[in-house]
């Protein structure tokens, strides 16, 4: 078996080589390109910086995230509570289930349009939007983990006479937490995308308003700059959902 130093610097070496690969790819794409089709890294980064010295780009990611962090918190909160409630209380289940699943199969692209002639274009009709695509994660994973508590907890549990808050605290909330964690992580992904799809639809502004304005201009180096924004953003949140899952993780039990 290969010492770990040696595997992690072949992982690390693998990672780099892949990076450059694909920013050289990108420079050579778009040095032999039309600038109305695509543009070169280099162009696409001195973008960046001028969208960063005038303030557009710092102006759209506090006006886009501060949706995305509001819609996220509510979501994890309200998914955390609810699936934890219909795995505890089966009439809530039969009666809410339904509903629940009818929603998350439904595109939510769709209700888009409902939420805008319904709450209007402000800021809370766009947290609403990033809630609906954040919230089903939450709640299914809290959902499913609690459901799956080990019978022989419950059993040891009731043997000792443990309350009901008891049994909550101390075997139910901890057993669901690592289920929880993955559905948080999938929310954090999830959000983005209802975060660009709330700027496009409901209000041009933040980082999706951008990405219409530079479209209706035909600035090619101003949406891949938008993309490029995005997907740093969108790697940090995972690495971030990935660090807190593996952490929560280490609880789950297993066989």
């Amino acid at each position: 078996m290969q010492p770990d130093w040696r595997r992690r610097t072949r992982a690390l070496a693998g990672y780099a080589g892949g990076v450059l690969l694909g920013v050289a790819a990108w420079q050579i794409v778009g040095s032999h390109s039309q600038p109305q089709i695509f543009v070169t890294l280099t162009a696409t980064l001195r973008h960046l910086g001028s969208m960063i010295d005038d303030g557009t780009l710092p102006q759209a990611l506090v006006n886009s995230f501060s949706v995305y962090g509001a819609g996220v918190g509510i979501a994890i909160l309200l998914g955390a509570l609810g699936g934890l409630l219909l795995a505890r209380i089966r009439v809530l289940r039969v009666a809410f289930e339904p509903y629940i699943m009818g929603l998350y199969a439904t595109p939510l692209i769709a209700l888009i349009p409902f939420i805008l002639a319904l709450l209007g274009y402000r800021f809370w009709p766009k947290v609403v939007v990033v809630f609906l695509f954040c919230v089903f994660p939450v709640l299914l994973a809290t959902q499913r983990g609690a459901q799956s508590v080990a019978v022989e907890l419950m059993e040891v549990a009731k043997l000792y006479r443990s309350s009901e808050r008891a049994i909550w605290l101390h075997v139910v909330i901890p057993y669901t937490l690592p289920f929880f964690m993955t559905g948080v992580r999938q929310a954090l992904a999830r959000g983005l995308v209802g975060m660009i799809a709330a700027d496009i639809f409901l209000s041009a502004n933040g980082l999706g308003g951008l990405l219409v304005s530079a479209a209706q201009q035909f600035s090619t180096a101003e949406m891949l700059a938008v993309v490029l924004v995005i997907t740093v953003a969108g790697l940090m949140l995972m690495a971030v959902g990935r660090l807190v899952e593996k952490y929560f993780a280490r609880w789950r039990v297993t066989g």
